[in-house]
């Protein structure tokens, strides 16, 4: 289903199948895998967004150089909002349960949550091909005021994630 955790699985080395045929220590172990695949996602996730970044800055220099300095503030909310839709995804609530966590997450919230995931990266790369479509010669205003709505649609999104976690429909 998940294939980070799938990989996870796959590459435990003799030890840790052994400890894994310890009555209850294999939930303990699952819980560990899915935390590692749940952080790893979440990373990658974040990086692909912050990439897209690499573009609004050519397009930043290039319409420094040509002096369009009226998009300039635009083309900086843009960074700074995908810096912190990056910053919510890499720092986003948990797709899994802690043992002792009071508030435990349903397998079915779960498998909705990583589907959620797996979504948002067709989000990023969305994001990530408007800010390279924002440089020249495309008309700039537009296409960064595209931009800056996807990474809000993507905010809106992560949102949505956070309700599914929290059991609000």
């Amino acid at each position: 289903m998940d294939p980070i955790l799938d990989k996870a699985r796959a590459a435990q080395n003799a030890l840790e199948r052994l400890m894994n045929s310890v009555p209850g220590f294999k939930g303990y172990r699952e819980r560990d895998l899915r935390r590692d695949a749940d952080r790893l996602q979440r990373e990658h996730i974040s990086k692909r967004l912050e990439d897209g970044k690499k573009a609004l800055n050519q397009v930043a220099a290039a319409l420094t150089r040509g002096g369009d300095l009226d998009v300039i503030n635009d083309v900086e909310t843009a960074r700074k909002r995908i810096d912190k839709v990056a910053n919510r995804i890499r720092y986003a609530e948990r797709g899994y349960s802690g043992f002792f966590d009071a508030v435990k997450v349903d397998e079915t919230v779960l498998a909705k949550v990583y589907a959620f995931d797996m979504g948002l990266v067709e989000d990023v790369d969305g994001v990530r091909a408007a800010a390279a479509a924002a440089a020249p010669p495309a008309d700039p205003r537009a296409a960064v005021q595209d931009l800056i709505g996807r990474i809000d649609a993507l905010d809106a999104r992560l949102s949505e994630r956070e309700n599914v976690l929290r059991g609000i429909k």
